[in-house]
Order: C-alpha cells, then sequence, then structure tokens
C-alpha cells in the first residue's frame, strides 16, 4: 500500500472524527462537573423598606460596598470590567451592592464613573441600616467577616432560589464562598467561569422543561 493511500485515512480521522471525539468529551464534562456548588441555602431576602430590590428569582451578584472608599471603589470598577460587562445582558442578572446609609453621595459619584464605560441599568445600589446590613451578611453563613465599615473586598453569586453558590474544593481556599475583586486575576481565572456554569446551569435546565413541553 502507498504511503499516500495510508495518509488518505488519518487526515480523515483528523479533520473529522478527532474533533468530534473531543466534543463529546467535554460535553460529558460539562454534564458530570458543570455545577457549581451549594454553599448556603435560602440566604435571606433584603429586608430594608428603601429598595424594591430582591434576590428571589434572580442571578444576583452580591456585594457590600461599606464606606465606597478606595479599596471599594477597585471592587465596584474591577467587577464591573470583568464581570458586569461580560454578563449583564442575560435576564434575570443584577448587581446588588448593599451601602450604609449616608454614604448616597459617594455612590452618586461611583455610578457617573461607572456609567462612563458602561450601561449600569443592572448595577443596584442599596443603602441600609447597620443592624439590615450585618444580618443579611451573617445569613450567607460563611467563613468571613464584614470589616468595620460594613464593607468587604469579597462578593458573593447568589442563585435563582437565594442560595449561596461557591466552591467546595477550591485549590487555594478549600470552601470558597466568595470571590476576592481586588485581584484581577481572581475573577479572570475563578469568578467568569464559576458565573458562565451557573449560566449554564439554567440554560440546561430551560432547554430540558422546554423540550418536556413539547412531547
Amino acid at each position: 500500500m502507498h504511503m499516500a493511500q495510508i495518509k488518505k485515512p488519518l487526515v480523515l480521522i483528523t479533520l473529522f472524527v478527532l474533533p468530534v471525539l473531543i466534543y463529546l468529551f467535554f460535553a460529558s464534562g460539562v454534564t458530570k462537573f458543570g455545577k457549581l456548588s451549594l454553599m448556603t441555602e435560602n440566604v435571606p431576602e433584603i429586608s430594608t423598606s428603601s429598595t424594591e430590590v430582591v434576590l428571589k428569582d434572580k442571578i444576583t451578584i452580591l456585594g457590600f460596598l461599606g464606606s465606597v472608599n478606595n479599596e471599594r471603589e477597585v471592587v465596584a470598577f474591577n467587577l464591573n470590567q470583568k464581570i458586569y460587562k461580560r454578563f449583564y445582558k442575560f435576564n434575570d442578572f443584577q448587581f446588588v451592592m448593599m451601602v450604609p446609609k449616608g454614604a448616597e453621595e459617594k455612590v452618586e459619584e461611583l455610578k457617573k464613573e461607572l456609567g462612563q464605560l458602561e450601561d449600569i441599568s443592572k448595577w443596584n445600589f442599596v443603602f441600609a441600616d447597620e443592624s439590615e446590613i450585618r444580618n443579611l451578611f451573617k445569613g450567607l453563613q460563611t467563613n468571613l467577616s464584614l470589616e468595620d465599615d460594613l464593607g468587604s473586598p469579597k462578593v458573593f453569586i447568589i442563585d435563582k432560589n437565594k442560595n449561596l453558590r461557591g466552591r467546595d474544593n477550591d485549590e487555594d481556599e478549600g470552601l470558597k464562598f466568595g470571590y476576592d475583586c481586588t485581584s484581577v486575576s481572581e475573577l479572570n481565572n475563578k469568578m467568569v467561569d464559576d458565573v458562565k456554569i451557573l449560566l449554564a446551569e439554567y440554560r440546561m435546565a430551560l432547554k430540558s422543561n422546554n423540550a418536556e413541553r413539547i412531547k
């Protein structure tokens, strides 16, 4: 048999069969491993009467901006660039930032700066009393704590059923409840992937429900 006759089937396998096998491998991996860990069930709803924003039936990125100091501004800008811009057009997706009452002027300045970069219609700033902020943070049931100004560099992913999602076997932290927004590498290498996984969960569930209705 000539070498040309041998090469032709190999080329066909490489061009057509191999990509299909790779696709099937990754597809099965998504089905088996593509779920974001459930860290805390039934996170408390936002209790303040100053807003109509709710967690139920929304995919929420929840943060605590405290006194909106320079570090918290870094949190907001990193989130805006790395997470919000990428995902805000998805249905039922929102950002909720808890802020102590009295910081309204600083938030207005922050919103103006964020608005120069992107449509910020899905950024929600909720002004609340100290007890309301602490109760919500406590309800996350994490191994983290708020800083003295009622803020945190960490943000949290809350699903539509008000469950805190994260990683129960993170290579760096073990239990990963929140994402450090002062670290661009953490946002790029972990949070982006985890938001994608949660959105994929809902897309798959929607497709499954639609298929059931068609039957």
